[in-house]
């Protein structure tokens, strides 16, 4: 055990999960590639969690937090900033709501936490929605509504939580069916819901859901949901904590590949628009924001620093498309690794969209989890200089894929082929 793991287990609490028997120390980077405290060389598969959006050590991020930071890096929200209204106008303007308010947390805990404070009180009811094999966050509140047995630690929550079939495409009981036939089951599956239940304030879901391996429904399917919502009053919380800024590639945000009713009524955010710094936030129509009758600051959200951070980082996005290159270049990497799991009987099903890409890992000839191969090819990926994540609903055995979005042609198939290796050496 190396000395600073060792200090790591002293002082912290021992649910603080690490990945790899022996846990990496990263030191720095540079573009999709990282580096350990040994000098070793990594391709960047997982970005921290889908954090770093853009690129490692962005000149123009990096730019903008030095000099930002020579001026002043934090008031709190008592006082006037700048930097804080222009990133609110400009997420206020992508984001597709009207009369949009946006308010900024530290994390996409916080904004999701921000978010059903804003339901419930507009609503006048502590019951939400959720969506199984989900994942909120990791405050009382989020954990009470998150749908995924591994990341939810405790079923206290003053909440009341109702958990709604449609996550997950590919198991449960409506698995076999047609995508039409799909949506009219789960939409029939929360009509009988509704009608055992005081109406709820929102249901809250991830287009793609991230801990739970990137499963996703058909499309349209929040939008018929959205249609039965409508009729009861209840709003719909889309989490694009992990789906949004034009990962999906198609789309902006994940929630537009079931848009046809309109935008959601409240939309959470962070990790990406940071680019490693700690930004979080709640888009939401204004009679839904400003319907707290109680004064309410933020003392760390929406602090100059971040707010230039993220500046920077959305103009990057932009300027350089990068929803197109996820686009292009994930769409090369899924097809390269599809042809992978042709040869692989233990690799169930590749699933995503643009580069945000799930390889779920089975027994072969069963549909029985099998966490000890993910686990394997974590540590083989890594041995051969890729990083990756893993996650799932099902004994975390799905590899999750989620590079910076500017990954190049050649950096794709160069991660393509190591992950090709590690499987294979796993078998």
């Amino acid at each position: 055990m190396s000395e600073l793991h060792a200090r790591h287990r002293k002082v912290l609490p021992d649910w603080l999960a690490l990945y790899y028997e022996d846990p990496l120390e990263i030191t720095h980077g540079e573009g999709r590639h990282v580096w350990d405290a040994e000098g070793n060389k990594y391709l960047d598969f997982f970005g921290g969690i889908l954090t770093t959006m853009t690129a490692h050590a962005l000149p123009e991020v990096t730019k903008a937090v030095s000099e930002q930071a020579g001026r002043i890096i934090h008031s709190s929200t008592l006082y006037l900033n700048r930097p804080m209204v222009e990133l609110a106008e400009r997420i206020a303007h992508v984001s597709g709501i009207p009369d949009a308010r946006v308010f900024f947390t530290t994390s996409g805990t916080e904004a999701n936490d921000t978010a059903l404070l804003l339901a419930t009180t507009h609503r006048r009811s502590n019951t939400i929605l959720a969506m199984r094999n989900s994942y909120h966050g990791r405050s009382f509140s989020a954990v009470g509504i998150t749908g995924n047995r591994g990341w939810s630690p405790t079923s206290l929550s003053p909440l009341q939580t109702l958990y709604v079939h449609g996550g997950v495409r590919g198991r449960g009981p409506f698995a076999g069916l047609g995508d039409a036939e799909f949506i009219e089951a789960c939409v029939e599956d929360l009509k009988d819901l509704l009608g055992h239940t005081r109406p709820p304030a929102a249901l809250i879901a991830e287009p793609i859901q991230g801990v739970g391996g990137f499963t996703s429904p058909p499309d349209g399917l929040y939008a018929a949901f959205r249609e039965v919502l409508n009729a009861y009053g209840i709003l719909w919380i889309a989490d694009e904590v992990q789906t949004g800024w034009g990962r999906t590639g198609e789309h902006f945000w994940g929630w537009q590949a079931h848009g046809r009713s309109g935008p959601p009524d409240i939309v959470t955010f962070a990790k990406g628009i940071g680019n490693g710094m700690s930004i979080g936030g709640v888009i939401a129509r204004s009679e839904i924001m400003n319907c707290l009758d109680a004064n309410s600051i933020s003392t760390f959200g929406g602090t100059q620093v971040t707010m230039a951070a993220g500046l920077a980082n959305l103009s990057y996005l932009l300027e350089h498309d990068l929803q197109g290159n996820a686009r292009r270049v994930g769409g090369l990497l899924i097809e390269r690794l599809r042809a992978v799991a042709a040869q692989d009987p233990g690799v169930r099903e590749v699933r995503g969209r643009g580069l945000m890409i799930g390889v779920e890992l089975t027994k072969p000839g069963t549909d029985l989890a099998d966490p000890d191969r993910a686990a394997a090819v974590l540590e083989a990926a890594r041995a051969d200089g890729l990083l990756i994540g893993k996650g799932g609903g099902h004994d975390t055995s799905a590899l999750r894929i989620a590079p910076p979005l500017s990954l190049t042609v050649a950096e794709a198939e160069e991660g393509a082929a190591i992950l090709e290796g590690a499987l294979r050496s796993t078998r």
